[in-house]
């Protein structure tokens, strides 16, 4: 089959991104046809697909969003691919995959003020003509808070939806190496055996809750904050938290790495992965943590909480969000047997299935594109 997958933006670290390109791959290995549409792409193009830019025009990123779609769908009647999919919300999808949270749903909760804005108008009618009951779509999501949020404020049909397993990258495993993958990355960095490395992976950081782990690490004693390092790995603009840290005298204790394409080594260098999101569907860095070892210190916005809660790898911070009580229970893990709660991750790992959601994706698709094709 000739299957479209839209994607507004593709950059090498995002999650978002690297759920599309795992599931477009498995398509293309079943031997579809894959069109790809999307505004930019950041780094090499893939082997094997057919990339094809939409220039749309547009001030603002929801004017751009809009023109988008509108030019997408002229594409698409010059295509004529058997399904289209999308991994942002539009009209027109035959498949969606919930990368995001409710929109509506967070009006309601924080800034129902907005919702008078253009933005939020032009991001909330393309989020209602995925998840209207008049609809068609198939709507694949990855934690259950999604579905329940879209039911609420749109009532789609429960059957339209089709929960996924994680699906993170299996060289994220620990490995019998992986001990020596830490000596050497923690030698090369400079750290010393006594020191703390906190690790906080992903893109977005005022999303990912990056300045609440920085207020955290100044909030440690001078003795503990004296032997910890954060590290921060992912593609946003650090020019603000690098001043907030500066601000709070831990300039030289917080280093930005930029996007990385060695995080499974640079887990393995770390203590204790700390990811405080204010909103996160998911969460697969706190899987890849999770089975690399490492405990893990997360807020209950992340929809992957409950493993950490079930595995015993690490603890949660309920909602709503405190600050003191994060920089507590920072201190009370450092303060605690690190490598027993990281075996407890791995433990739990081996016997959970974190690696597959781009096969039950595509099965989904298969399935799904097929009975339209059949009607």
């Amino acid at each position: 089959m000739k299957l479209a997958f839209c994607i507004f933006k593709y950059f090498p670290f995002g999650g978002l991104q690297g759920d599309f390109l795992r599931i477009a791959a498995e398509c293309l290995r079943r031997g579809h046809e894959v069109i790809i549409y999307t505004r930019s792409w950041d780094g090499a193009l893939p082997e094997g697909f057919d990339v094809r830019f939409i220039k749309s025009g547009g001030m603002t990123n929801h004017g751009k969003a809009i023109a988008f779609y509108k030019q997408l769908q002229d594409e698409l009647k010059f295509s004529r691919p058997a399904g289209t999919i999308g991994f942002n919300r539009m009209p027109g999808l035959d498949v969606y995959f919930a990368g995001d949270n409710c929109l509506a749903e967070k009006a309601e909760n924080r800034f129902f003020h907005r919702t008078f804005s253009p933005r939020y108008r032009a991001y909330y009618y393309m989020e209602k003509a995925v998840f209207a009951p008049s609809a068609k779509t198939e709507i694949l999501y990855i934690a259950e808070p999604q579905k329940n949020s879209y039911i609420k404020h749109y009532a789609t049909q429960e059957q339209r939806f089709h929960l996924l397993l994680p699906g993170i990258p299996e060289d994220r495993r620990h490995t019998p190496e992986s001990a020596a993958i830490r000596e050497n990355i923690r030698k090369t960095e400079g750290i010393a055996a006594d020191e703390y490395v906190l690790i906080q992976v992903g893109s977005g950081f005022i999303t990912k809750g990056v300045d609440r782990s920085i207020r955290a690490v100044a909030a440690l004693p001078d003795n503990v904050r004296g032997k910890t390092r954060l590290w921060i790995a992912g593609k946003d603009n650090p020019r603000k938290f690098i001043k907030l840290a500066e601000s709070l005298g831990i300039a030289s204790k917080v280093v930005f790495l930029g996007g990385r394409s060695d995080v499974p080594a640079l887990l393995a260098g770390a203590d204790l992965m700390i990811h405080p999101a204010v909103n996160e569907a998911a969460g697969n860095a706190l899987l890849e943590a999770m089975t690399a070892g490492l405990p893990v210190l997360c807020t209950a916005a992340c929809g992957y909480y409950p493993y950490i809660e079930k595995s015993g790898a690490g603890l949660v911070i309920p909602e709503p969000f405190s600050q003191p009580v994060l920089n507590q229970t920072l201190l009370s893990m450092l303060n605690d047997n690190l490598p027993a709660i990281g075996e407890k991750g791995i433990e739990f790992a081996r016997q959970s299935n974190f690696y597959s959601r781009h096969i039950a994706a595509a099965d989904i698709i298969e399935k799904t594109i097929a009975a339209k094709t059949a009607r």
